[in-house]
């Protein structure tokens, strides 16, 4: 395991569980939300980003934290090892509730109040995202492939590699 996505529905805990893995692997973490956007909610523009992730995709060894359909394929193409964090709906929508009003080191801001097009972002993953990232890991299906269902499969797993 040397090059890693962690993927799945905002909320999930795929930063947490990507710094868990960063501190018993050794392996550099990069945000993808860090390579994106500015501290005042606005985005770099497509080229200052695609540039940002190519300088991390050209690195020997990397775990990336984040979705962002746009270059999801790319980066699995490139990766050897996927985790998807597969969970439900209400562990979604309760993990953005529980990191509102707290600093975070994968976002440039905090998050102080609902952002009703984020959440229904979220309500509609599983039907408008999962099933793309469903068809990616069959095209990627030599990559290893790791699903979570649920935070405690997640937690298992960082414990077996410690």
């Amino acid at each position: 395991m040397k090059k890693v996505i962690v993927i799945g529905c905002p909320g999930s805990g795929k930063s947490t569980f990507s710094r868990a893995l960063h501190k018993e692997t050794g392996i550099p973490l990069y945000h993808l939300d860090m390579l994106k956007w500015n501290a005042d909610k606005t985005t770099v523009s497509k080229e200052v980003f695609h540039d940002r992730l190519n300088l991390v995709l050209s690195e020997n060894e990397w775990i990336i934290d984040g979705n962002y359909a746009s270059t999801m394929e790319l980066r699995m193409s490139l990766c050897d090892t996927v985790f998807f964090l597969d969970y439900p709906l209400e562990v979604c929508l309760s993990g953005i509730k529980e990191r509102q009003g707290k600093p975070r080191p994968d976002m440039p801001w905090i998050e102080t109040e609902d952002d009703e097009e984020f959440l229904e972002f979220i309500r509609s993953y599983n039907t408008q995202s999962r099933p793309k990232v469903m068809e990616l890991l069959k095209k990627y299906k030599e990559k290893n492939i790791v699903i979570f269902k649920s935070r405690e499969e997640a937690d298992e797993y960082l414990n077996n590699i410690r």
